[in-house]
């Protein structure tokens, strides 16, 4: 039994198992019409194994432009240095502090890999302040050159850069790539990062687009950055959320594909995929079975 044989025989089966076959077709048919295809996802993604899968999608050429938080691309970078270690959702935060070992979940990430990070991004900063000559840079620039910059094939950043697909962040300021740019600044003023110069390279992959389909990891201002951009062109054709929030409370995490149709951002009569599941137990199936 293939992958595709798998999921697909989920059709049937009901309750989650249907949605994610429905999400499959969805996915196959974006890729034969040639819609433009956008990737969302949150640093948790990045945390855990589906970092390698997103670098498939990247290395197969499989999507055309990635919207994710600053979180993704320091933590890329990071395991490009050294690995994560997996641990446990009960294992005694007290105690992990003290070792310096930081939580996400039930992967462990040590000070050592914020050292490195440290040590990597210092003289990178320098780098693009001197090659930009003073001024501002763009974000998607930016990770591009990070790319460039290490050598990882299980790196999505590198697969992006290689492939000449932008991965458009628009709060670099947050995590500890946010706080690099704090230390680097103060002895660097004219260091800066301009958000909106992402706006126009995406902007222009959504207008010139015949069609367009989203694959929306978890929620966000990742997934909001996507089908907001999409609202200028009446919305997406094709949508596939995978999480595991709650629409409830009316968070845009949670919010259902049918909620955007109102505000146009997704097209009406869109198709469309709505996956209440684990991302890292529903992409690795996505992935394989539209191979």
């Amino acid at each position: 039994t293939t992958a595709a044989q798998l999921v697909d025989g989920f059709a049937s089966m009901g309750l989650q198992a249907s949605e994610l076959a429905a999400a499959a077709g969805i996915m196959r048919e974006m890729r034969r019409e040639k819609a433009v295809v956008f990737l969302s996802f949150t640093s948790n993604m990045v945390s855990s194994g589906l970092r390698e899968v997103i670098a498939q999608l990247c290395r197969e050429k499989r999507v055309d432009a990635i919207v994710t938080s600053i979180g993704s691309v320091e933590e890329d970078l990071m395991k490009s240095w050294k690995g994560f270690e997996l641990g446990s959702f009960d294992a005694d935060d007290a105690e992990l502090n003290k070792r310096g070992i930081n939580r996400i979940g039930n992967i462990h990430v040590s000070n050592a890999h914020y050292e490195w990070l440290e040590r990597f991004l210092q003289p990178f900063f320098a780098e693009q302040l001197k090659k930009n000559k003073g001024k501002p840079l763009a974000p998607h620039k930016l990770i591009a050159d990070l790319g460039e910059r290490i050598d990882d094939k299980n790196s999505f950043v590198y697969w992006a850069s290689k492939n000449k697909i932008p991965v458009f962040c628009p709060a670099p300021t947050d995590g500890a790539f946010g706080l690099q740019t704090y230390f680097f600044k103060q002895d660097h003023p004219e260091f800066a990062i301009d958000v909106t110069a992402d706006q126009p390279a995406l902007a222009n992959l959504v207008l010139t687009a015949k069609k367009t389909g989203a694959l929306l990891l978890g929620g966000g201002f990742a997934k909001h950055h996507v089908i907001g951009a999409n609202l200028l062109r009446g919305g997406l054709d094709y949508a596939v959320y995978v999480t595991t929030a709650s629409e409830y409370d009316g968070s845009l995490s949670g919010a259902r594909t049918k909620e955007a149709v109102s505000w146009g951002k997704i097209r009406k009569g869109a198709k469309t995929a709505y996956v209440q599941c684990d991302a890292s137990i529903a992409l690795p199936l996505l992935v394989a079975a539209t191979a």
